[in-house]
């Protein structure tokens, strides 16, 4: 995984395209930073019609950065650029961000890249979620600090926003899904990230769709074009988004002197732009931008001049969606305009109703489900979260288990297990049931929270791991199961609360097996 996106500026990683080739930032796309802090000096705001400053002259790819061997440049910008690097310790490629030499100690801009460098250098190791980028390193190098993250193999979602090449609506919501819930998590770590924008979430990418499915260019046009002309999008499915670029996060936990009015200005709620107290309805603003942005191929408010663009902030509402797309459902479009409400308490109130809402939006049938994804990611994420198993699991954890795990649809009268036979996985019914035979007698009736095969999965010898009864479908089921090997794939910690879980259900099954014995009659 990757972050293929060239270092554009404060806070700014990246762009899939080379510098070179990249097409003029539009003026509604950047970082802004006004009035600097009090310690740092009084410099004139920026306008949207002023152009940025001009990339100094291409150097060469340096042969290394500390101990990281540079593989190539992934691009660059005004004020730093962006390297592919092998680690050789872990046996991994990263992403290397290195501040342009010298500019650290450039006045005004020197005081901003200090800043933003530290924020994200007091991240390292801490942001640890399947939907946010790693910070591995931070190394105050001198004159040329550089980060080191995690390499997400992809594009950022700058590409999608464009009308010609908007993605499927279902596709947007599973995005917003996942960022929302990635938000949520950072906001528990009390931070702020203050600048959502297309350019900061990365997309790993599957060409032509997934097997056996159209890709996404045969859609409907309800699905996936603009209402005026708008082409068809490209035949590409993302695969999964991770949230990146926290130079201008604020931590709520820190005592250091923090830089305040940072971020992107199309992105921006009104407090965030009055220097306000910030909660996590600002970055909820900020994404509901985001995907407005990737329905609409614009963004809620744009304006050539920095002032024009701050009136419609404060005073205008955004164009209904409805009218700049087909197919946008009322609910959907509602949704996005209480996010973007002026007054924070008119947003939803936390991260978590935010991404109930959007996931419902399938899951209820408001939004037609598409032909890109037979199972959304956030209807297994959901699935779980509703089951007894894993009621101890933390949203990492389950996250983990939904790209981890074997999912099995399985019909009426399939068998799971079999008398008799070796078996090393376990099997926990996220839908449907299952009966339990021995000696052809139906002993137990499972459903949806439940686990079987546990005990020839926990045995210590092969000899152990033979199935004592036969495991039969009975209502048409969903399973999720897991081998050692797929075990060993997830995190020490998710490891852990697989094996609280199932000292839970054998607790629950020597109990029943005590009953059993002590009470036959009333059992039976």
């Amino acid at each position: 995984m990757a972050v293929r996106r060239a270092a554009a500026g404060a806070g700014t990683i990246g762009g899939g395209t080379p510098a070179s080739r990249r097409p003029s930032r539009r003026p509604y796309g950047r970082q802004c930073r006004w009035p600097p802090p009090a310690a740092a000096p009084m410099t004139a705001p920026m306008t949207a019609s002023t152009p940025a400053p001009p990339a100094p002259p291409r150097a060469a790819v340096p042969a290394q950065i500390g101990k990281y061997a540079v593989r190539a440049r992934l691009g660059e910008g005004a004020t730093s650029e962006v390297f592919l690097a092998w680690d050789d310790f872990h046996q991994r490629e990263v992403a290397i961000k290195r501040v342009r030499a010298g500019l650290a100690e450039d006045g005004d801009e020197g005081h901003f890249q200090r800043h933003f460098f530290a924020a994200e250098a007091a991240l390292v190791g801490r942001l640890q979620h399947p939907n946010v980028v790693q910070i591995h390193d931070a190394v105050d190098d001198g004159d040329a600090p550089y980060l080191v993250m995690e390499y997400v193999d992809g594009s950022t979602l700058r590409r999608f926003c464009r009308p010609d090449a908007l993605l499927p609506l279902q596709q947007v919501v599973e995005i917003g899904f996942k960022c929302a819930m990635a938000l949520g998590y950072v906001y528990r770590q009390g931070l702020i990230h203050r600048d959502v924008k297309p350019a900061n979430i990365l997309a790993t990418l599957r060409k032509g769709g997934p097997p056996g499915h159209r890709d996404a260019a045969a859609v409907p046009p309800s699905e996936g074009r603009q209402t005026r002309g708008g082409a068809a999008p490209p035949a590409e499915q993302v695969l999964d988004v991770k949230i990146s670029d926290f130079g201008s996060v604020m931590n709520l936990r820190s005592e250091r002197t923090q830089v305040f009015r940072v971020g992107s200005l199309a992105y921006m709620p009104p407090e965030q732009l009055d220097g306000d107290v910030l909660d996590a309805r600002a970055d909820i603003y900020a994404l509901a931008g985001v995907l407005y942005h990737l329905i609409a191929g614009r963004p809620p408010f744009e304006a050539q001049q920095q002032a024009a663009l701050m009136h419609q902030i404060y005073h205008a509402e955004p164009a209904s969606l409805q009218l700049l797309r087909d197919g946008v459902p009322p609910r959907l479009g509602q949704l996005i305009a209480r996010a973007l409400s002026k007054r924070r308490e008119d947003r939803h109130p936390d991260w978590d109703s935010f991404a109930q809402e959007l996931s419902a939006l399938v899951a209820e049938g408001d939004l037609p489900r598409g032909p890109l994804q037979g199972v959304l990611d956030s209807e297994r994420f959901n699935l779980l979260r509703s089951l007894e198993f894993f009621a101890g699991f933390g949203d990492v954890e389950l996250w983990e288990v939904v790209h981890r795990a074997a999912w099995q649809r399985c019909a009426f009268g399939h068998a799971l297990y079999r008398h008799g036979e070796e078996g090393n996985s376990f099997h926990i019914i996220a839908q449907g049931e299952v009966e339990v035979y021995r000696g052809g007698q139906r002993v137990a009736q499972l459903g949806a929270g439940t686990s079987v095969g546990e005990m020839a999965y926990l045995a210590p010898s092969p000899a152990l791991r033979i199935h004592g009864a036969d495991v039969v479908v009975s209502a048409p089921a969903t399973t999720i199961s897991f081998t050692p090997q797929l075990l060993e794939q997830l995190s020490l910690g998710t490891r852990r609360l697989f094996d609280a879980a199932f000292i839970r259900v054998l607790v629950r099954r020597l109990h029943a097996a005590h009953e059993a014995l002590a009470h036959p009659r009333r059992i039976l």
